[in-house]
Protein backbone atom coordinates (compact mmCIF):
# COMPACT_ATOMS: atom_id res chain seq x y z
CA UNK A 1 0.00 0.00 0.00
CA UNK A 2 2.77 2.43 0.92
CA UNK A 3 5.73 1.85 -1.35
CA UNK A 4 8.71 4.14 -1.36
CA UNK A 5 10.90 4.62 -4.43
CA UNK A 6 14.59 4.96 -3.62
CA UNK A 7 17.67 7.04 -4.44
CA UNK A 8 17.65 10.78 -4.31
CA UNK A 9 19.73 13.34 -2.40
CA UNK A 10 18.40 14.08 1.09
CA UNK A 11 17.67 17.81 0.62
CA UNK A 12 15.49 17.01 -2.38
CA UNK A 13 13.50 14.54 -0.31
CA UNK A 14 12.93 17.26 2.26
CA UNK A 15 11.39 19.54 -0.33
CA UNK A 16 9.49 16.68 -1.88
CA UNK A 17 7.72 16.09 1.40
CA UNK A 18 7.36 19.72 2.44
CA UNK A 19 5.72 20.87 -0.75
CA UNK A 20 4.58 17.90 -2.73
CA UNK A 21 3.06 15.07 -0.69
CA UNK A 22 -0.62 14.78 -1.48
CA UNK A 23 -3.36 12.19 -1.41
CA UNK A 24 -5.77 10.96 -4.03
CA UNK A 25 -7.75 7.83 -3.15
CA UNK A 26 -5.12 6.32 -0.91
CA UNK A 27 -1.91 8.02 -1.97
CA UNK A 28 -0.24 10.01 -4.73
CA UNK A 29 3.35 10.94 -5.48
CA UNK A 30 4.74 13.85 -7.44
CA UNK A 31 7.66 13.45 -9.79
CA UNK A 32 11.02 15.06 -9.04
CA UNK A 33 10.45 17.51 -11.89
CA UNK A 34 7.12 18.63 -10.41
CA UNK A 35 8.78 19.01 -7.03
CA UNK A 36 11.55 21.26 -8.29
CA UNK A 37 9.12 23.49 -10.23
CA UNK A 38 6.95 23.98 -7.14
CA UNK A 39 9.97 24.58 -4.92
CA UNK A 40 11.34 27.23 -7.27
CA UNK A 41 7.97 28.98 -7.42
CA UNK A 42 7.70 28.94 -3.64
CA UNK A 43 11.18 30.40 -3.18
CA UNK A 44 10.59 33.20 -5.70
CA UNK A 45 7.19 34.06 -4.20
CA UNK A 46 8.56 34.12 -0.69
CA UNK A 47 11.49 36.39 -1.62
CA UNK A 48 9.10 38.77 -3.34
CA UNK A 49 6.85 38.95 -0.29
CA UNK A 50 9.78 39.53 2.03
CA UNK A 51 10.91 42.45 -0.12
CA UNK A 52 7.44 43.98 -0.38
CA UNK A 53 5.92 43.43 3.07
CA UNK A 54 6.56 45.45 6.20
CA UNK A 55 5.62 44.58 9.77
CA UNK A 56 2.06 45.60 8.85
CA UNK A 57 1.80 42.31 6.98
CA UNK A 58 1.43 40.68 10.39
CA UNK A 59 -2.04 42.20 10.54
CA UNK A 60 -4.27 40.10 8.34
CA UNK A 61 -6.76 41.60 5.87
CA UNK A 62 -10.15 42.84 7.00
CA UNK A 63 -13.06 40.47 7.37
CA UNK A 64 -15.37 39.79 4.48
CA UNK A 65 -19.08 39.09 4.27
CA UNK A 66 -20.63 36.34 2.17
CA UNK A 67 -24.40 36.64 2.46
CA UNK A 68 -25.08 36.15 6.19
CA UNK A 69 -21.59 34.86 7.06
CA UNK A 70 -18.52 36.78 8.18
CA UNK A 71 -15.19 35.38 6.98
CA UNK A 72 -11.81 36.10 8.57
CA UNK A 73 -8.52 35.09 7.02
CA UNK A 74 -6.66 32.54 9.12
CA UNK A 75 -2.96 32.03 8.51
CA UNK A 76 0.17 30.37 9.73
CA UNK A 77 1.56 33.90 10.17
CA UNK A 78 4.20 33.19 7.54
CA UNK A 79 3.00 36.43 5.96
CA UNK A 80 4.86 38.26 8.72
CA UNK A 81 8.45 38.79 7.59
CA UNK A 82 10.98 36.99 9.84
CA UNK A 83 14.11 38.73 11.11
CA UNK A 84 16.74 39.36 8.43
CA UNK A 85 19.11 36.73 9.79
CA UNK A 86 16.38 34.05 9.59
CA UNK A 87 15.11 34.80 6.10
CA UNK A 88 17.51 32.40 4.39
CA UNK A 89 17.11 29.60 6.92
CA UNK A 90 14.77 26.66 6.35
CA UNK A 91 13.34 25.79 9.72
CA UNK A 92 13.18 22.03 10.02
CA UNK A 93 14.06 21.59 13.67
CA UNK A 94 11.43 24.06 14.92
CA UNK A 95 9.14 21.06 15.38
CA UNK A 96 11.02 19.71 18.38
CA UNK A 97 10.78 22.83 20.53
CA UNK A 98 7.20 23.57 19.57
CA UNK A 99 6.14 19.97 20.20
CA UNK A 100 7.68 20.09 23.67
CA UNK A 101 5.63 23.22 24.38
CA UNK A 102 2.56 21.50 22.98
CA UNK A 103 3.18 18.59 25.34
CA UNK A 104 3.16 21.00 28.29
CA UNK A 105 -0.24 22.29 27.17
CA UNK A 106 -1.65 18.76 26.93
CA UNK A 107 -0.27 17.79 30.33
CA UNK A 108 -1.87 20.84 31.90
CA UNK A 109 -5.18 20.02 30.19
CA UNK A 110 -5.05 16.45 31.48
CA UNK A 111 -4.34 17.71 35.01
CA UNK A 112 -7.29 20.10 34.72
CA UNK A 113 -9.55 17.33 33.39
CA UNK A 114 -8.61 15.07 36.28
CA UNK A 115 -9.20 17.79 38.88
CA UNK A 116 -12.59 18.67 37.42
CA UNK A 117 -13.76 15.07 37.09
CA UNK A 118 -12.53 14.14 40.56
CA UNK A 119 -14.30 17.16 42.05
CA UNK A 120 -17.51 16.47 40.12
CA UNK A 121 -17.43 12.80 41.08
CA UNK A 122 -17.44 13.83 44.73
CA UNK A 123 -20.34 16.21 44.05
CA UNK A 124 -22.28 13.45 42.30
CA UNK A 125 -21.75 11.11 45.24
CA UNK A 126 -23.09 13.78 47.58
CA UNK A 127 -26.12 14.32 45.35
CA UNK A 128 -26.83 10.59 45.19
CA UNK A 129 -26.61 10.33 48.96
CA UNK A 130 -28.90 13.28 49.50
CA UNK A 131 -31.47 12.07 46.98
CA UNK A 132 -31.39 8.42 47.64
CA UNK A 133 -17.95 36.60 8.62
CA UNK A 134 -14.91 35.05 7.14
CA UNK A 135 -11.59 36.26 8.38
CA UNK A 136 -8.10 35.14 7.39
CA UNK A 137 -6.58 32.45 9.54
CA UNK A 138 -2.87 31.64 9.56
CA UNK A 139 -0.43 29.32 11.29
CA UNK A 140 1.66 31.29 13.77
CA UNK A 141 5.17 30.25 12.78
CA UNK A 142 6.34 33.85 12.67
CA UNK A 143 4.80 34.39 16.09
CA UNK A 144 6.92 31.45 17.31
CA UNK A 145 3.94 29.14 17.73
CA UNK A 146 2.35 26.31 15.78
CA UNK A 147 -1.15 27.58 16.38
CA UNK A 148 -3.39 29.65 14.14
CA UNK A 149 -4.17 33.33 14.35
CA UNK A 150 -6.76 35.78 13.08
CA UNK A 151 -6.88 39.56 13.15
CA UNK A 152 -10.02 41.29 14.37
CA UNK A 153 -10.90 44.74 15.63
CA UNK A 154 -11.21 45.19 19.38
CA UNK A 155 -12.69 48.61 20.01
CA UNK A 156 -10.70 50.91 17.75
CA UNK A 157 -7.58 48.70 17.63
CA UNK A 158 -6.70 45.66 15.52
CA UNK A 159 -5.46 42.59 17.39
CA UNK A 160 -3.93 39.34 16.09
CA UNK A 161 -4.98 36.50 18.39
CA UNK A 162 -4.55 32.73 18.71
CA UNK A 163 -7.71 30.81 17.82
CA UNK A 164 -8.42 28.36 20.64
CA UNK A 165 -11.53 26.17 20.82
CA UNK A 166 -10.13 24.63 24.01
CA UNK A 167 -10.55 27.74 26.17
CA UNK A 168 -13.27 30.29 26.88
CA UNK A 169 -11.83 33.58 28.08
CA UNK A 170 -10.60 35.82 25.26
CA UNK A 171 -7.87 38.20 26.36
CA UNK A 172 -5.23 40.57 25.05
CA UNK A 173 -2.23 42.21 26.66
CA UNK A 174 -3.14 45.66 27.97
CA UNK A 175 -1.48 48.88 29.01
CA UNK A 176 -0.31 49.54 31.61
CA UNK A 177 1.32 46.14 31.75
CA UNK A 178 3.16 44.98 34.82
CA UNK A 179 4.65 41.91 33.15
CA UNK A 180 4.07 41.19 29.46
CA UNK A 181 5.81 39.03 26.87
CA UNK A 182 7.00 40.56 23.61
CA UNK A 183 4.36 40.87 20.92
CA UNK A 184 4.49 42.18 17.36
CA UNK A 185 1.62 44.64 17.76
CA UNK A 186 1.35 47.45 20.28
CA UNK A 187 -0.36 46.72 23.58
CA UNK A 188 -4.10 47.33 23.73
CA UNK A 189 -4.77 50.64 25.45
CA UNK A 190 -8.25 50.73 27.05
CA UNK A 191 -7.89 54.44 27.84
CA UNK A 192 -7.89 55.31 24.13
CA UNK A 193 -10.99 53.25 23.36
CA UNK A 194 -14.28 55.08 24.01
CA UNK A 195 -16.24 51.80 24.06
CA UNK A 196 -14.17 50.00 26.72
CA UNK A 197 -15.74 49.47 30.14
CA UNK A 198 -14.43 47.67 33.22
CA UNK A 199 -16.58 44.83 34.55
CA UNK A 200 -17.69 45.40 38.20
CA UNK A 201 -17.10 42.63 40.68
CA UNK A 202 -20.80 42.25 41.53
CA UNK A 203 -21.84 41.94 37.86
CA UNK A 204 -23.37 38.95 36.10
CA UNK A 205 -20.25 38.29 33.91
CA UNK A 206 -18.06 38.20 37.01
CA UNK A 207 -20.42 35.78 38.71
CA UNK A 208 -20.52 33.66 35.53
CA UNK A 209 -16.74 33.46 35.59
CA UNK A 210 -16.85 32.39 39.22
CA UNK A 211 -19.44 29.70 38.43
CA UNK A 212 -17.12 28.15 35.83
CA UNK A 213 -14.49 27.43 38.50
CA UNK A 214 -12.23 30.27 37.34
CA UNK A 215 -10.60 32.22 40.16
CA UNK A 216 -11.72 35.85 40.48
CA UNK A 217 -10.59 38.70 42.70
CA UNK A 218 -12.11 42.05 43.46
CA UNK A 219 -9.84 45.04 43.03
CA UNK A 220 -11.11 48.21 44.67
CA UNK A 221 -10.89 51.19 42.33
CA UNK A 222 -12.44 53.71 44.71
CA UNK A 223 -14.78 53.75 47.67
CA UNK A 224 -17.72 52.46 45.64
CA UNK A 225 -16.60 50.32 42.69
CA UNK A 226 -14.46 47.25 42.30
CA UNK A 227 -13.20 45.57 39.14
CA UNK A 228 -13.48 41.85 38.46
CA UNK A 229 -9.94 40.53 38.15
CA UNK A 230 -9.42 37.18 36.45
CA UNK A 231 -6.69 34.57 36.34
CA UNK A 232 -6.39 32.11 33.46
CA UNK A 233 -3.77 29.57 34.47
CA UNK A 234 -2.92 27.04 31.78
CA UNK A 235 -1.16 24.81 34.29
CA UNK A 236 2.22 24.68 32.52
CA UNK A 237 3.41 28.09 33.63
CA UNK A 238 1.41 29.94 30.97
CA UNK A 239 -0.82 32.49 32.60
CA UNK A 240 -2.86 35.62 31.96
CA UNK A 241 -3.96 37.88 34.80
CA UNK A 242 -5.82 41.15 34.63
CA UNK A 243 -9.25 42.71 34.74
CA UNK A 244 -12.41 41.76 32.90
CA UNK A 245 -13.74 44.42 30.58
CA UNK A 246 -16.32 44.81 27.86
CA UNK A 247 -15.53 46.01 24.38
CA UNK A 248 -17.04 46.07 20.92
CA UNK A 249 -15.63 43.42 18.57
CA UNK A 250 -15.88 44.11 14.85
CA UNK A 251 -15.82 41.28 12.30
CA UNK A 252 -16.13 42.91 8.89
CA UNK A 253 -19.44 44.76 9.01
CA UNK A 254 -20.71 42.66 11.92
CA UNK A 255 -20.40 44.34 15.29
CA UNK A 256 -20.64 42.39 18.54
CA UNK A 257 -21.24 44.92 21.29
CA UNK A 258 -20.17 44.67 24.93
CA UNK A 259 -18.21 41.46 24.57
CA UNK A 260 -16.59 40.38 27.84
CA UNK A 261 -12.84 39.79 27.53
CA UNK A 262 -9.72 39.87 29.65
CA UNK A 263 -7.44 42.90 29.74
CA UNK A 264 -4.21 41.14 30.65
CA UNK A 265 -1.75 42.98 32.89
CA UNK A 266 0.51 40.00 33.68
CA UNK A 267 0.99 37.41 30.97
CA UNK A 268 3.61 34.81 30.23
CA UNK A 269 3.90 31.47 28.51
CA UNK A 270 3.21 29.76 25.20
CA UNK A 271 1.67 32.64 23.27
CA UNK A 272 4.56 33.45 20.94
CA UNK A 273 4.39 37.04 19.71
CA UNK A 274 0.61 37.15 19.33
CA UNK A 275 -1.49 39.73 21.17
CA UNK A 276 -3.55 37.19 23.10
CA UNK A 277 -6.06 34.37 22.82
CA UNK A 278 -9.47 34.24 21.11
CA UNK A 279 -11.49 31.78 23.19
CA UNK A 280 -14.06 29.83 21.15
CA UNK A 281 -14.92 27.12 23.69
CA UNK A 282 -18.41 26.03 24.77
CA UNK A 283 -18.43 28.09 27.98
CA UNK A 284 -20.77 31.08 28.42
CA UNK A 285 -18.00 33.70 28.23
CA UNK A 286 -16.38 32.48 25.00
CA UNK A 287 -16.77 34.65 21.90
CA UNK A 288 -18.65 31.77 20.26
CA UNK A 289 -21.24 31.85 23.05
CA UNK A 290 -21.46 35.62 23.51
CA UNK A 291 -21.95 36.23 19.79
CA UNK A 292 -24.15 33.20 19.19
CA UNK A 293 -27.34 35.17 18.49
CA UNK A 294 -25.57 37.28 15.86
CA UNK A 295 -24.19 34.39 13.81
CA UNK A 296 -26.67 31.66 14.63
CA UNK A 297 -24.47 29.63 16.95
CA UNK A 298 -22.38 28.32 14.04
CA UNK A 299 -18.71 28.94 13.32
CA UNK A 300 -16.18 27.00 11.29
CA UNK A 301 -12.59 27.05 10.12
CA UNK A 302 -10.28 25.65 7.51
CA UNK A 303 -6.73 25.41 8.87
CA UNK A 304 -4.11 25.86 6.15
CA UNK A 305 -0.79 24.11 5.85
CA UNK A 306 1.94 26.21 4.32
CA UNK A 307 5.60 26.12 5.12
CA UNK A 308 6.12 29.07 2.76
CA UNK A 309 3.15 31.32 3.55
CA UNK A 310 1.48 30.70 0.19
CA UNK A 311 -1.97 29.83 1.50
CA UNK A 312 -4.48 31.14 3.97
CA UNK A 313 -7.39 29.52 5.68
CA UNK A 314 -10.56 31.07 7.00
CA UNK A 315 -12.56 31.42 10.18
CA UNK A 316 -16.24 31.78 9.30
CA UNK A 317 -18.96 33.02 11.65
CA UNK A 318 -22.38 31.94 10.41
CA UNK A 319 -23.95 28.98 8.64
CA UNK A 320 -23.46 29.98 5.02
CA UNK A 321 -22.47 27.13 2.66
CA UNK A 322 -21.41 29.62 -0.04
CA UNK A 323 -18.63 30.76 2.30
CA UNK A 324 -17.05 27.30 2.13
CA UNK A 325 -14.93 25.73 -0.61
CA UNK A 326 -15.51 22.15 0.51
CA UNK A 327 -14.64 19.39 -1.96
CA UNK A 328 -16.76 16.73 -0.25
CA UNK A 329 -20.21 16.88 1.35
CA UNK A 330 -20.32 17.89 5.01
CA UNK A 331 -20.80 14.92 7.34
CA UNK A 332 -21.88 15.63 10.91
CA UNK A 333 -21.21 13.90 14.20
CA UNK A 334 -23.06 14.75 17.39
CA UNK A 335 -21.34 16.56 20.23
CA UNK A 336 -21.03 14.43 23.33
CA UNK A 337 -22.58 16.03 26.39
CA UNK A 338 -20.03 15.35 29.11
CA UNK A 339 -21.24 16.79 32.44
CA UNK A 340 -17.69 16.87 33.77
CA UNK A 341 -16.25 18.83 30.82
CA UNK A 342 -19.16 20.95 29.55
CA UNK A 343 -16.94 23.71 28.13
CA UNK A 344 -15.11 21.45 25.67
CA UNK A 345 -16.19 20.15 22.29
CA UNK A 346 -16.32 16.39 22.71
CA UNK A 347 -17.00 13.78 20.01
CA UNK A 348 -17.28 10.00 19.91
CA UNK A 349 -14.39 8.44 17.96
CA UNK A 350 -15.45 4.96 16.77
CA UNK A 351 -12.59 3.99 14.46
CA UNK A 352 -9.42 4.89 12.57
CA UNK A 353 -8.40 3.71 9.11
CA UNK A 354 -4.76 3.67 8.02
CA UNK A 355 -4.56 2.88 4.33
CA UNK A 356 -6.61 -0.31 3.97
CA UNK A 357 -6.17 -1.25 7.62
CA UNK A 358 -9.03 -0.51 9.99
CA UNK A 359 -8.97 0.03 13.75
CA UNK A 360 -12.27 -0.46 15.55
CA UNK A 361 -12.86 1.28 18.89
CA UNK A 362 -15.95 -0.71 19.87
CA UNK A 363 -18.62 1.60 21.24
CA UNK A 364 -16.27 4.53 20.72
CA UNK A 365 -14.14 6.83 22.83
CA UNK A 366 -14.95 10.38 23.87
CA UNK A 367 -12.34 12.80 22.50
CA UNK A 368 -11.84 16.57 22.70
CA UNK A 369 -11.36 18.40 19.39
CA UNK A 370 -9.13 21.40 19.98
CA UNK A 371 -7.64 24.02 17.63
CA UNK A 372 -5.10 25.06 20.29
CA UNK A 373 -3.40 21.66 20.61
CA UNK A 374 -1.01 20.75 17.79
CA UNK A 375 -0.40 16.98 17.99
CA UNK A 376 -3.26 14.51 18.40
CA UNK A 377 -2.99 12.48 21.63
CA UNK A 378 -4.54 9.03 21.89
CA UNK A 379 -4.80 6.52 24.75
CA UNK A 380 -1.93 3.97 24.67
CA UNK A 381 -4.19 1.10 23.59
CA UNK A 382 -5.49 3.01 20.55
CA UNK A 383 -2.18 4.70 19.72
CA UNK A 384 -0.31 1.37 19.65
CA UNK A 385 -2.79 0.00 17.11
CA UNK A 386 -2.38 3.14 15.00
CA UNK A 387 1.41 2.90 15.18
CA UNK A 388 1.40 -0.76 14.17
CA UNK A 389 -0.88 -0.09 11.19
CA UNK A 390 1.27 2.87 10.13
CA UNK A 391 4.54 0.90 10.30
CA UNK A 392 3.05 -1.88 8.21
CA UNK A 393 2.85 0.65 5.37
CA UNK A 394 6.63 1.16 5.57
CA UNK A 395 7.98 -2.39 5.75
CA UNK A 396 11.63 -2.60 4.84
CA UNK A 397 12.56 0.85 6.13
CA UNK A 398 14.48 1.42 9.32
CA UNK A 399 12.97 2.98 12.42
CA UNK A 400 15.06 5.59 14.21
CA UNK A 401 14.82 6.97 17.77
CA UNK A 402 11.93 9.34 18.27
CA UNK A 403 11.97 13.05 19.00
CA UNK A 404 10.29 14.42 22.14
CA UNK A 405 6.80 12.88 22.31
CA UNK A 406 6.99 11.45 18.76
CA UNK A 407 8.18 7.84 19.05
CA UNK A 408 7.36 6.55 15.56
CA UNK A 409 10.05 7.86 13.22
CA UNK A 410 11.65 6.49 10.07
CA UNK A 411 14.94 6.81 8.21
CA UNK A 412 14.02 7.54 4.59
CA UNK A 413 17.42 8.72 3.39
CA UNK A 414 17.95 8.07 -0.28
CA UNK A 415 14.23 7.98 -0.96
CA UNK A 416 12.95 9.62 -4.11
CA UNK A 417 9.19 9.22 -3.79
CA UNK A 418 6.90 8.51 -0.88
CA UNK A 419 3.31 7.33 -0.94
CA UNK A 420 1.72 8.49 2.27
CA UNK A 421 -1.02 6.24 3.69
CA UNK A 422 -4.39 7.85 4.05
CA UNK A 423 -5.49 8.21 7.69
CA UNK A 424 -9.22 8.59 8.31
CA UNK A 425 -10.64 9.34 11.75
CA UNK A 426 -14.20 8.02 11.99
CA UNK A 427 -16.79 9.54 14.33
CA UNK A 428 -20.24 8.35 15.29
CA UNK A 429 -22.98 9.72 13.04
CA UNK A 430 -25.66 12.11 14.25
CA UNK A 431 -28.20 9.37 14.83
CA UNK A 432 -25.75 6.79 16.15
CA UNK A 433 -25.94 4.97 12.82
CA UNK A 434 -22.63 3.41 11.80
CA UNK A 435 -23.66 3.74 8.15
CA UNK A 436 -23.84 7.50 8.62
CA UNK A 437 -20.50 8.09 10.33
CA UNK A 438 -18.59 11.35 9.92
CA UNK A 439 -15.04 11.03 8.64
CA UNK A 440 -12.13 13.43 9.16
CA UNK A 441 -9.64 12.76 6.35
CA UNK A 442 -6.22 13.67 7.73
CA UNK A 443 -4.17 15.79 5.34
CA UNK A 444 -0.75 14.30 4.38
CA UNK A 445 0.92 17.09 6.39
CA UNK A 446 -0.73 15.51 9.44
CA UNK A 447 0.46 12.00 8.59
CA UNK A 448 4.22 12.47 8.16
CA UNK A 449 6.43 15.36 9.29
CA UNK A 450 10.15 16.07 9.11
CA UNK A 451 12.08 16.66 12.33
CA UNK A 452 15.75 17.43 12.85
CA UNK A 453 17.42 17.16 16.23
CA UNK A 454 19.28 20.24 17.45
CA UNK A 455 22.88 20.17 16.26
CA UNK A 456 22.27 17.25 13.91
CA UNK A 457 22.05 17.08 10.12
CA UNK A 458 20.02 13.87 10.18
CA UNK A 459 16.36 14.16 9.26
CA UNK A 460 13.69 12.01 10.79
CA UNK A 461 10.30 11.35 9.27
CA UNK A 462 7.77 10.94 12.06
CA UNK A 463 4.14 10.06 12.55
CA UNK A 464 2.75 13.21 14.23
CA UNK A 465 0.48 11.41 16.69
CA UNK A 466 1.45 10.71 20.30
CA UNK A 467 0.38 8.46 23.13
CA UNK A 468 -1.08 9.64 26.39
CA UNK A 469 0.40 8.20 29.55
CA UNK A 470 -2.68 6.26 30.62
CA UNK A 471 -5.75 4.81 28.97
CA UNK A 472 -8.13 6.74 31.24
CA UNK A 473 -6.82 10.14 30.11
CA UNK A 474 -8.88 12.25 27.71
CA UNK A 475 -7.84 11.97 24.02
CA UNK A 476 -7.35 15.26 22.13
CA UNK A 477 -7.59 15.79 18.37
CA UNK A 478 -4.99 18.46 17.51
CA UNK A 479 -4.88 21.05 14.75
CA UNK A 480 -2.20 19.24 12.73
CA UNK A 481 -4.70 16.48 11.95
CA UNK A 482 -7.48 18.99 11.13
CA UNK A 483 -5.64 20.83 8.37
CA UNK A 484 -7.21 21.34 4.94
CA UNK A 485 -10.65 20.35 6.23
CA UNK A 486 -13.69 22.49 6.89
CA UNK A 487 -14.55 21.88 10.55
CA UNK A 488 -17.98 23.22 11.49
CA UNK A 489 -19.13 23.81 15.08
CA UNK A 490 -22.93 24.01 15.25
CA UNK A 491 -23.66 24.80 18.88
CA UNK A 492 -27.41 25.20 18.35
CA UNK A 493 -27.85 21.68 16.93
CA UNK A 494 -24.99 20.31 19.07
CA UNK A 495 -22.96 18.81 16.23
CA UNK A 496 -19.60 19.08 14.48
CA UNK A 497 -19.19 18.66 10.73
CA UNK A 498 -16.23 17.68 8.54
CA UNK A 499 -15.58 18.17 4.83
CA UNK A 500 -12.40 18.10 2.79
CA UNK A 501 -11.39 21.58 1.66
CA UNK A 502 -8.36 23.27 0.15
CA UNK A 503 -7.91 26.19 2.49
CA UNK A 504 -7.83 29.32 0.38
CA UNK A 505 -9.03 32.65 1.68
CA UNK A 506 -8.19 34.30 -1.62
CA UNK A 507 -10.63 32.03 -3.41
CA UNK A 508 -13.54 33.58 -1.54
CA UNK A 509 -15.46 36.53 -2.89
CA UNK A 510 -16.82 39.40 -0.87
Amino acid sequence: MAKVVTTIMLPLLLFLLMFCISLNNGGRVHSLEESMVMLNHAQISRRHRQQQHSIQACILPDSRRKNSAIILEMKEQEECPPPEEEQQKIKIDYWKKRIMLDDLRVRSMQNMFQRIMSSNNQNLLSLEASKSSQIPLNLGQNFNILNYVVTLQLGNQKRTMIVDTGSDISWVQCEPCRSCYNQKESLFNPLTSPSYQSVPCNSKPCQTLHNTNQPIFCNKLNNYNTTCDYVVNYGDGSISMGELGTENVTLGDMSLNNIVFGCGRENKGMFGNSSGVLGLGRGPLSLASQGSDKFGGVFSYCLPFSMNGETSGSLVFGDEPLAFNNLTPIAYTKMVQNPFLPNHYMLNLVGIQVGVLGISIGYGREVVIDSGTVITRLPPSIYNMLKEAFLRQFKGYSRVPGVAILDTCLDLKGTQQVTVPNIRMIYEGEEGNNNNNAVLNVDPSGVLIIVREDGSHDLKFCLPFASLSYDHEVPIIGNLQQRNNRVIYDTKLSRVGFAKERCSFNGMVS
